[in-house]
């Protein structure tokens, strides 16, 4: 299917568009950037725009001057109105699939979101953040550069996050702390009571191995996360 791009939409040198998407009015969209299948980008979005730390250069990148590793997203994601996501300094920014990113939340340079994420409005994630799969941030919520926010978490609204978000934990407050278990996230995941119950002390970090028996996506999910966080 074709895409609809508003006229005052501004699509720079080397981007790339697929099929299907919506780009919103007044829309900025920089090179390099790639852009997948079926998403919608709303009105006053910002994506490709210069890594923000203060050796960067800065360049015009709705006149064609491009130079970095740029953005990648995937499809059906869905990017409201006056977000930002800017380009990578060291590696390309990337938005997976499914996501959604609500009103005026930024993704800096360098980070990674995974699949199936809600960033709700106003948050800021700062550079060479990694988000997993499934997780939920809540509004106004700041995160520091260089955090990893683990797979189903969830995150209250204006928390201050400085530090590494457990895999399916709840997380909130400024400074954060970890209040429990994200029991929601687990059951949309096929957990009954008895797997909730066999997770609790893997995720709370009382167990360090995943426990048997569980659904066969969430099981690899969670490997996944605990093969990353032994690497650092």
């Amino acid at each position: 299917m074709a895409n609809r791009i508003h006229e005052t939409a501004i699509i720079g040198k080397d981007v790339e568009i697929g099929d299907d998407n919506v780009i919103g009015p007044y829309t900025v969209i920089a090179g390099p950037t790639r852009i997948g299948d079926g998403n919608f980008i709303g009105p006053h979005v910002s994506i490709g725009g210069p890594a923000e730390f203060l050796s960067a250069p800065h360049l015009a990148g709705w006149d064609g001057e491009n130079d970095g590793p740029g953005v990648v997203i995937g499809d059906r994601n869905r990017i409201r109105e006056f977000v930002t996501i800017n380009q990578g300094a060291k590696d390309a920014t990337r938005l997976g699939n499914d996501n959604y990113v609500m009103g005026r939340a930024h993704i800096a340079h360098d980070c990674v979101v995974d699949n199936s994420v809600v960033i709700t409005s106003a948050v800021q994630i700062a550079g060479h953040c990694h988000v997993w799969s499934g997780s939920n941030i809540g509004l106004g919520t700041v995160v520091h550069q260089g955090t990893q926010i683990g797979p189903g978490a969830m995150i209250g609204l204006g928390s201050a996050i400085r530090k590494e978000v457990g895999a399916f934990t709840i997380t909130l407050g400024n400074p954060a702390r970890t209040t429990g278990v994200n029991v929601i996230g687990l059951s949309r995941r096929g957990c009954d009571e008895a797997a909730i119950a066999a997770l609790t002390g893997f995720l709370t970090g009382k167990e360090a191995e995943v426990p048997a028996g569980l659904p066969e996506e969430l099981a690899a999910l969670l490997k996944a996360w605990t093969e990353r966080s032994n690497e650092h």
